[in-house]
C-alpha cells in the first residue's frame, strides 16, 4: 500500500495486552467541532459525537454502560452472552441446540464485541478527521472468521472453557463455519492481510468489494469420478459476521446516452439507461489485541424495482421479476466466465457497479467535512488492487467534472494524488483490456472521459518525444485492432501517483519489461516495490 503514513500514529501491541493502538486514535490530533448525522457528520456541531443523544442523555449513557458490562470476557459472562443469542436471536431452547446453532450463537456473541469496538474506532476516526485508506479489491479471501476473531480479541481460552461448560467443543464449533465466499486466491488473501494489518497498526482503512451470493465455486467428484465445479452457497445458513446497511443503498446507472463538454474538458451529461441498487454489507475486521477495528464493505446488487405487480397480474410472471433477476446477476459469482459476450459484459458491469458504489460512499463521507475538493487527497487514499477497479479513475473524473463542477486539470490533479495501483502480473496478455464497443454501450460517458484522458496524455508524450509514433502507439490507452480495446493497466498507471509490484524481482520486471515507456516518461519515482508478507497471527500463531 503506497500511503501507510495516513492517519494517526500507530503503537505496536505487545503480548501482555497492556499497549493499545486505539489509545492513539482516541486522542484526536486535529479535533474539530462537528455533529454526527445518520450518514456521517457535519463539522460545525459539538466537539464530540457522544454529546448529541435523542431523548434522555443519561438514559442512553446508562444503557451503554450496561451494554459494556454485558460484553465482559469472564467465562460466566460469555455463557450468558451465548445463551442470550440462543434464546432471543435464534429463538431456541438449550435442549434444542445443535452444533450449527451453537456456532451461530457463539459467533453472534463475538460479533457483539467486534461491533462495539468498530463503533468506538469509527467514532475516534471521525472526530479526528483522519486520512483513511480505501482498499479496492475484487476479492477478499478472509477464510473462516471465528477463529481469527477469537484470537485477535484475545478471548479464545475463555470461549474454549465456556463451550465446554455448555456441552460443546470449540474445535467442533469452529469446524461448522463456512469460508466467506468473497475471494479465491493470492489477490484476495493479500487484501485480507492488509485489512488485518492496518487494524492492528491503528491505520484507518476500509476495504471495498462485491457481496457475492455464490462465491466462486467448489470442486466435487461426480458419479463418473470426474472433477466438476458446482456453486458454493456460502450464505445458505446466513453469515453472523456481516451487518446489512439497507438504509445506505446507492443507485448505479448503466447504459444510457452521454454528451461531452467543450474541448473535452468541460462537464458532460449522462442520462437515460437503467439503475441498479447497490446494498452495502459491513464486515468488521479486528486488529490483534487492540480495540482498533476496520471494515470491509461489500456491495450486493438488487433491482430498483423488485417486483412488477402489473406484469404479474397480466400473467407475465417472468417479466414481473426480470429486472430484479438481471440486477442480481451482477453480484452472483466471483469471476463469471469470459468465454462468451454475456460473461464479458457481466464482468464489466461488476467492476463498474462496485467502484461506482464505493466512490459514492467515499465522496459522501468527504462532503460531510465541507472541505474543498482539492483537499480530497489529504483525507483519502485509494489503492487499486490489480486492474479490476481501474474504472474508478474515469468514474472519479466524472464525479469531479460533471457533478462537482471542477475544471479538468484540477480534477486530474486530484485524481492522480488520490489513486495508487498494485500490479500483480508481468505477462502482457494477462493485463485486462475491454472492447471499446462494450464500454461505449455500458458506460458511454466513461468512454468519452477515457478518450479525453488519452488525448491529453498523448499530447504530453508527443511534447517530450516528438515524432515518435511507435511510442505513442505503445503508450496509448487504446489498443488498435478489431475491435479497439481499452488498456486498463495503462489507465491505472497514468491515473496513479504510485505503482508497485508485489516482490522485489516482480517490481523490477514491471519497470524493465512491462512499463519501460512509462518509466522513461514519468521517471523511476512513480514505481516502487511493496513485498507481500503474511499475517503471522493467522499462519503461525493459530
Amino acid at each position: 500500500m503506497s500511503d501507510k503514513s495516513a492517519g494517526p500514529p500507530a503503537t505496536t501491541p505487545t503480548a501482555s495486552h497492556t499497549t493499545n493502538p486505539f489509545e492513539a486514535l482516541a486522542k484526536p490530533r486535529r479535533p474539530r467541532a462537528h455533529k454526527r448525522s445518520a450518514t456521517g457528520f457535519i463539522p460545525d456541531g459539538p466537539k464530540h459525537l457522544n454529546e448529541i443523544f435523542p431523548g434522555d442523555e443519561t438514559a442512553w449513557k446508562n444503557a451503554q454502560k450496561a451494554n459494556e458490562q454485558e460484553l465482559r470476557n469472564d467465562v460466566q459472562d460469555i455463557n450468558a452472552q451465548i445463551s442470550r443469542h440462543v434464546e432471543f436471536t435464534l429463538s431456541r431452547q438449550p435442549f434444542n441446540v445443535d452444533e450449527l446453532a451453537m456456532f451461530q450463537a457463539s459467533a453472534l456473541s463475538v460479533r457483539d464485541k467486534l461491533v462495539h469496538n468498530w463503533n468506538k474506532t469509527q467514532t475516534a476516526h471521525t472526530e479526528a478527521k483522519v486520512k483513511r485508506v480505501y482498499y479496492f479489491s475484487l476479492e477478499f479471501l478472509l477464510g473462516r472468521q471465528a477463529d481469527n476473531a477469537l484470537l485477535n480479541l484475545d478471548v479464545k481460552p475463555s470461549y474454549n472453557d465456556s463451550l465446554k461448560q455448555l456441552g460443546f467443543s470449540l474445535e467442533d464449533i469452529l469446524d461448522v463455519e463456512r469460508d466467506m465466499g468473497l475471494g479465491n486466491g493470492g489477490l484476495g488473501r493479500l487484501a485480507a492481510c492488509y485489512l488485518d494489518g492496518t487494524a492492528t497498526l491503528g491505520i484507518p482503512a476500509w476495504g471495498y468489494t462485491i457481496h457475492y451470493q455464490q462465491g466462486i465455486f467448489k470442486q466435487i467428484l461426480n458419479s463418473k469420478g470426474e472433477q466438476v465445479e458446482v456453486p458454493d452457497p456460502w450464505l445458505e445458513n446466513g453469515s453472523p459476521w456481516e451487518v446489512p446497511r439497507l438504509d445506505a443503498a446507492v443507485e448505479i446507472k448503466l447504459r444510457g446516452e452521454a454528451t461531452r463538454g467543450e474541448n473535452g474538458k468541460g462537464g458532460g451529461t449522462w442520462t437515460g439507461g437503467t439503475d441498479v441498487l447497490a446494498i452495502p454489507y459491513d464486515i468488521p475486521v479486528p486488529g490483534f489485541r487492540t480495540t482498533s477495528t476496520n471494515n470491509i464493505r461489500a456491495w450486493a446488487a438488487r433491482g430498483k424495482v423488485s417486483f412488477d405487480l402489473a406484469a404479474f397480474n397480466a400473467g407475465d410472471y417472468e417479466a414481473a421479476v426480470r429486472e430484479a433477476e438481471e440486477a442480481s446477476r451482477i453480484s452472483a459469482v466471483l469471476y463469471p466466465s469470459e468465454n462468451h459476450d454475456a460473461g464479458k459484459s457481466l464482468r464489466l458491469q461488476q467492476q463498474y457497479f462496485w467502484v461506482a458504489a464505493s466512490l459514492h460512499d467515499i465522496c459522501r463521507r468527504f462532503r460531510k467535512l465541507r472541505e474543498p475538493w482539492t483537499a480530497f487527497p489529504d483525507y483519502n487514499a485509494i489503492q487499486l488492487n490489480d486492474t479490476h477497479p481501474t474504472l474508478a479513475i474515469p468514474e472519479f473524473m466524472r464525479i469531479l467534472v460533471d457533478e462537482e463542477g471542477q475544471d479538468w486539470d484540477t480534477a486530474w490533479d486530484i485524481t492522480k494524488r488520490t489513486f495508487a495501483y498494485t500490479n500483480h502480473t508481468v505477462l502482457p496478455e494477462a493485463l485486462e483490456k475491454w472492447a471499446v464497443p462494450l464500454v461505449e454501450w455500458l458506460l458511454p460517458r466513461h468512454m468519452q472521459i477515457i478518450y479525453d484522458i488519452n488525448l491529453f496524455f498523448l499530447e504530453s508524450v508527443e511534447a517530450k518525444f516528438p515524432g515518435d509514433r511507435a511510442r505513442l502507439a505503445r503508450m496509448s490507452l487504446i489498443e488498435e485492432g478489431f475491435p479497439k480495446r481499452v488498456r486498463m493497466a495503462h489507465l491505472a498507471v497514468i491515473g496513479s501517483h504510485k505503482v508497485n509490484g508485489v516482490a522485489e524481482l516482480h517490481s523490477d520486471l514491471v519497470k524493465t519489461q512491462l512499463f519501460p515507456d512509462f518509466v522513461e516518461f514519468f521517471g523511476k519515482d512513480l514505481f516502487t516495490n511493496v513485498t507481500n508478507g503474511i499475517t503471522a497471527r493467522r499462519w503461525l500463531y493459530q
